[in-house]
């Protein structure tokens, strides 16, 4: 029997936890669910992520606003999939930040991209009638940008990191408190989802990027917070040990003239006991297993995911 399509009949609302990581700095994890954040300058806020819809958005402004009254002044998105950024609105930022190239990926690509994923993960969409556009950015950056936080409040430092779990992946990270919110190039105990990934980069110096920031808490892009040094580095490891397997096994596969199919079999088989019971592991590695074995192919750049193609790569390798 076919498995139902990715997200699709995963209906159940999980459990939100709002957590005060340090003085002013806030993440609201879900079981799985997409991760926010929002750290606070002396007169303002700077919101983590968007979520999928202006309602889910406010949802999650409702609790921070139990701790703090102050306006979100920057909004800060990783990079531009839609269950990340389509909820924009709701903030009211003065500011929209991105990396340059994701200014160029949300054009190219931004509205298959949520096509794709409303068909996907409907359930986090919450009144999407309400999502008045695509997101853009009004401020984009290259390499790094600083934001000074006020007081005593020291900096925040969005930076680039290289090429992951997209081209323009950033992460935010607040040296006084060592906390660093590295989007979904880093998931702990949650499957990653890479149909967007540039695989040998991210496994490689992206992530050795990342682990060279030293923090001691760590909000990945799903799952729980990483609580000290040893836990932040075992997520940047476990994120890099799920890709290398899944590589490793496709790589295999396409080497001795497999085919696409065989290649999903063996990275399922290869990869079921130690994560299959991480969050969204059957929807995301069908895509995953696709993007692989187009790199090995030769094409460098993803191919655009729409709700066609989509169902076609599932009827294909999860069917």
């Amino acid at each position: 029997m076919s498995k139902p399509f990715a997200s699709s009949a995963d209906l159940t609302e999980k459990t939100e936890t709002l957590e005060v990581l340090a003085d002013g700095v806030y993440a609201l994890t879900a079981e799985g669910d997409p991760n926010v954040g929002a750290i606070e300058g002396e007169d303002f806020v700077v919101a983590f992520e968007a979520r999928a819809t202006p309602a889910a958005a406010r949802d999650w402004l409702a609790q921070l606003r139990e701790h703090t009254d102050k306006p979100v002044r920057y909004l800060v998105l990783s990079h531009y999939h839609a269950v990340r950024v389509l909820g924009a609105s709701a903030f009211d930022a003065a500011e929209t930040i991105m990396h340059e190239t994701t200014r160029h990926l949300v054009e190219e690509r931004g509205q298959q991209d949520w096509d794709s994923e409303f068909g996907r993960m409907p359930r986090l969409f919450k009144d999407p009638e309400e999502i008045p556009g695509l997101t853009r950015p009004s401020l984009t950056f290259s390499d790094e940008l600083t934001i000074p936080l006020g007081g005593d409040r020291g900096d925040l430092v969005l930076k680039f990191c290289g090429r992951g779990h997209t081209e323009g992946d950033i992460v935010a990270f607040v040296p006084k408190h060592g906390v660093l919110f590295a989007g979904d190039l880093v998931e702990a105990e949650a499957a990653l989802y890479t149909g967007d990934a540039f695989h040998h980069d991210w496994m490689g110096a992206t992530l050795d990027r990342v682990a060279e920031f030293g923090a001691t808490s760590l909000v990945g892009g799903r799952g729980a917070v990483a609580q000290g040094a040893d836990a932040v580095q075992a997520a940047i490891g476990q994120t890099r040990h799920f890709i290398q397997v899944m590589v490793e096994q496709v790589t295999a596969v396409h080497d001795r003239g497999g085919s696409l199919k065989e290649a999903f079999d063996a990275s399922h088989a290869a990869m079921v006991e130690e994560y299959g019971r991480w969050p969204i592991f059957e929807h995301c590695l069908p895509f995953d297993v696709s993007r692989v074995w187009d790199e090995l192919e030769g094409i460098e750049r993803p191919v655009i995911w729409t709700a066609e193609r989509d169902r076609e790569v599932w009827a294909q390798l999860q069917g």
